[in-house]
C-alpha cells in the first residue's frame, strides 16, 4: 500500500490498483503538494467526519469522478448525495478487494460548515492480509483504542493527530500509540496547518521516542510505502 500525505488529515491510499482519498482537503496545501485532482484516478472517498477541513474538496472530487464511492456515516453520505455510497456506522465495514475498512469511534464533534448535523465522528482500521493501519481521524485519547489490536490484530501503523487544541497533542498521541494501540510506528497529521496546531517537531519526536515509538511528521506531498 502507498500512502501520500496531502495536508491536515487528507491522505491518498493506493492499494492493488484502487485509490482511496481520505478527508479531501488537498487544495489548501496544493502549492506544496502539487496535487492535481484532474490527473488522478479516485475510486473511493473515505470521510471521518463533517468538519470543513475534512470535506472541503469532496464536491470537486465527485465533479471529476462521479462514479467514486463515498464511504462514511449515513449523514455524510446523505449530505453529498453521490451516485455510489457505502454508508457505515460503528461496527460496520466496507470491503475493497481483500482490504477491509472498519469504522471505529473517535472523540470529537461533527457538523457541516452550514451547521447541519454530520453524524458521530469516526476513525477507521484498514485491514489487509499483511498489515493493519489505523486512521484515527480527529480525536482525543479514548479507551477504545486498547481494544483495536484485540479486535483487529496487530496495528502496524497508526495515523494520529498530534497538533493539540482540536485533537490529541503529541504527548497524548504518544501515550495512545505505546500504551493502548501497542503500535511501533505513527504518521502524524493535523499539525502545522493553522497557528493553533503548530508544533515543535523536535519535542514531538522525542515524546514518541521516549516510548519507543517512531514518529514520522510528513512533508505535504510525501509518499510512503507500507
Amino acid at each position: 500500500m502507498k500512502i501520500k500525505f496531502l495536508g491536515q488529515n487528507c491522505f491518498l491510499f493506493t492499494y492493488e490498483g484502487k485509490t482511496i482519498l481520505a478527508d479531501p482537503f488537498y487544495n489548501f496545501s496544493k502549492d506544496k503538494s502539487g496535487f492535481d485532482i484532474s490527473a488522478q484516478k479516485i475510486d473511493y472517498i473515505l470521510i471521518t467526519h463533517a468538519h470543513g477541513d475534512h470535506i472541503a474538496d469532496v464536491a470537486e472530487v465527485l465533479k471529476h469522478y462521479p462514479e467514486a464511492t463515498v464511504i462514511g456515516q449515513p449523514e455524510i453520505c446523505g449530505y453529498f448525495k453521490a451516485k455510489n455510497n457505502i454508508d457505515l456506522n460503528f461496527g460496520g465495514s466496507a470491503e475493497i478487494s481483500d482490504l477491509k475498512i472498519s469504522m471505529v469511534p473517535a472523540s470529537h464533534t461533527s457538523s457541516f460548515p452550514d451547521g447541519s448535523y454530520g453524524g458521530e465522528p469516526s476513525g477507521y482500521v484498514l485491514r489487509s492480509p499483511e498489515k493493519n493501519i489505523y486512521l484515527a481521524g480527529d480525536t482525543g485519547v479514548i479507551p477504545d483504542m486498547a481494544l483495536f489490536p484485540k479486535l483487529f490484530g496487530e496495528i502496524s501503523l497508526s495515523i494520529l493527530p498530534v497538533g493539540g487544541h482540536y485533537t490529541m497533542d503529541a504527548k497524548q498521541a504518544s501515550f495512545a500509540a505505546a500504551e493502548l494501540l501497542k503500535c511501533p510506528k505513527v504518521i502524524g497529521c493535523h499539525f502545522d496547518t493553522f497557528p493553533p496546531i503548530e508544533i515543535d517537531h523536535h519535542v514531538a519526536k522525542n515524546l514518541f521516542s521516549d516510548r519507543n515509538v517512531e514518529l514520522i511528521l510528513p512533508e505535504v506531498g510525501e509518499e510512503f510505502t507500507v
